[in-house]
């Protein structure tokens, strides 16, 4: 299974330097049967576009909780055996957590198929989101159209071999 884990680049530069991206559990996001039932599609490529965006914003959650880390959004793509990533059917009826999956092994960066950062055009927006999310979650529509603001934003790939340049 193709998995999103949200991360900070401070995160990621913690990952990097332990060569292992985190203790079991870690929570992820992937292709679950709530997310297919949620984005009503069978388009693998939709469903793992719809599971990094999530990923995205549990990202957007990481930086707003950390003051101190960089403002950009940061996600590993990475494939686990299907046993090793376990979504809990109670939660799928929860928007907040459609398409979480629990990752129940650590797993070597190295085994990473890519990394998803946002470009630094994305920095103001993605400062204003993590700014704006407190009251976004609290019904502010003017927060969550800055949040959305965010959203708008690709997150470039990069190759696990350019973590070191992304880090430093």
């Amino acid at each position: 299974m193709r998995v999103y884990v949200p991360l900070t680049l401070s995160g990621l530069a913690e990952a990097h330097k332990r060569g292992e991206l985190g203790t079991a559990p870690m929570t992820a996001y992937g292709v679950t049967p709530g997310l297919r039932e949620w984005y009503v599609s069978d388009d693998i490529e939709e469903l793992e576009y719809a599971a990094l965006s999530r990923a995205a914003a549990a990202s957007l959650r990481l930086v707003a909780g950390d003051p101190g880390v960089a403002r950009r959004r940061v996600v590993v793509a990475l494939d686990v055996r299907d046993q090793d990533a376990t979504a809990d059917p109670d939660r799928s009826l929860d928007s907040g957590s459609v398409g979480e999956v629990r990752i129940s092994v650590a797993v070597p960066l190295a085994e990473a198929a890519a990394v998803h950062v946002d470009a630094d055009d994305a920095i103001g927006d993605v400062t204003a989101a993590a700014d704006a999310l407190g009251a976004a979650d609290q019904g502010d529509d003017d927060a969550q159209f800055t949040v959305d603001g965010a959203e708008d934003h690709e997150l470039l790939w990069y190759g696990v071999q350019e973590i070191p340049n992304l880090v430093d």
